[in-house]
């Protein structure tokens, strides 16, 4: 992924643009470099072109979609990285895999004023093509799923039965009566396809697009499925078993391909997105991959130095207490800590110490106290006070940060 541009830099865009000013980049890139304009090019301006074309694609299609945005935005070009195998398993659809019908059908409203109602056969060779039927999909299904720090550290597998429309058993999901009720399209009298002229800047343009009566299919339903309504879906409750990877954080969304609704009349299914809650933990912090513990010491353990056991994400590890540890040093555990998403690497376990200061003593101790007031190697120094407040200050500000 290393090769690919970013994609507000294809479009020309800051990352602060709206949706109309994304749309508008887009559209300029797409006439710029648009196949009727390379008609009489050589076939290495034409090839270079095309890349231009789908590139600028390619961006509009992630950038105009506030999810896969807010994706980009957070994870850059790994965004559809695959998070786990199986069947329908997780995967991403960024891959640059857009053909020319697919840019031509899936942006019809963009090129509907360009005369790209159909696939031009300027880029690529060939005779004519007919325009990619449109496939009719299913809408996609958001879950929020809750994992512990434990989910985390080694992925987990998780059950959970979600409603959803399913296609109608009756029919297939056709809509029509006993998945056979069908009649010729008349319209485009059974091909599929009908012939329009578009007048553009470029003059008349006669294009080939899918018949908007049959969706493409030549028929139409004769009559409609009496258990579904003509529809071709049904809602029912279905158990989906799915794999979170170790290493995912908060806010991050898993795709499922195929696993979200039915669409109606048959086609592809919607996804599921999966968005990840990470709960919080009572004792450890999560900052990254690094996990914080904050210790503290009594007074005694902190000046004559010991041990300590601190919890980990799994069981206990057993620190050693220097003498005369001071507030606001940082013990750490290396590799400890969580493993980096998609990475064999770990993050560590910071202990950060802190001395607890007794609120309430008897006369004894309060003698005992006192008796160490005016000994030197009590009372600190000017360059011990800096050390111990540049510790301080440290701990407060993670703490500003809601660490």
């Amino acid at each position: 992924m290393a090769d690919k541009r970013d994609y507000y830099e294809v479009l020309g865009v800051g990352k602060n643009a709206t949706a109309d000013e994304i749309k508008k980049a887009y559209r300029k890139m797409a006439i710029k470099f648009h196949p009727d304009k390379y008609a009489q090019a050589s076939e290495d301006e034409k090839k270079a072109a095309e890349e231009k074309f789908k590139e600028a694609a390619e961006a509009y299609d992630v950038l105009s979609d506030a999810d896969k945005r807010a994706r980009y935005d957070q994870f850059g070009h790994n965004m559809g990285q695959s998070f786990g195998g199986g069947g329908g398993g997780y995967g991403g659809s960024y891959g640059g895999g857009m053909s020319m019908e697919d840019i031509f059908a899936h942006f019809g409203d963009i090129f509907g004023d360009m005369g790209g109602g159909g696939f031009s056969s300027h880029f690529g060779g060939g005779g004519s093509a007919r325009p990619r039927q449109h496939v009719n999909k299913g809408t996609d299904l958001r879950i929020t799923v809750k994992v512990t720090l434990k989910d985390i550290m080694n992925g987990v597998t998780k059950k959970l039965k979600i409603p959803k429309m399913v296609a109608c058993s009756h029919c297939n999901g056709t809509g029509a009566k006993d998945g056979t009720a069908f009649k010729t399209c008349p319209r485009c009298h059974g091909s599929g396809y009908v012939e329009t002229v578009q007048q553009t800047f470029m003059g008349a343009m006669r294009s080939t697009t899918v018949c908007p009566e049959c969706n493409g299919e030549g028929k139409i339903i004769s009559e409609p499925c009496t258990y579904c309504g003509g529809t071709g879906v049904e809602k029912k409750e279905e158990i989906v078993e799915f794999h979170i990877p170790a290493g995912v954080e908060d806010g991050m969304v898993l795709t499922m391909r195929g696993q979200g609704n039915a669409p109606r009349h048959g086609g592809v299914n919607g996804d599921l997105l999966i968005k990840i809650q990470e709960e919080k933990d009572p004792d450890l912090i999560r900052e990254g991959d690094d996990i914080i513990y904050n210790l503290m010491l009594d007074i005694p353990t902190a000046v004559l130095g010991g041990s300590a056991e601190v919890p980990m994400v799994e069981g206990k590890a057993k620190v050693k207490i220097a003498p005369g540890t001071q507030p606001g040093k940082v013990l750490r555990l290396r590799g400890k800590g969580l493993p980096k998403f998609q990475s064999t690497a770990k993050g560590d376990l910071l202990v950060n110490v802190m001395v607890y200061m007794p609120e309430n003593l008897n006369d004894t101790e309060k003698a005992a106290i006192e008796s160490l007031k005016d000994n030197p190697n009590v009372v600190p120094d000017k360059s011990t006070s800096q050390r111990i407040f540049s510790r301080l200050r440290h701990i407060f500000n993670k703490e500003n940060r809601g660490v």
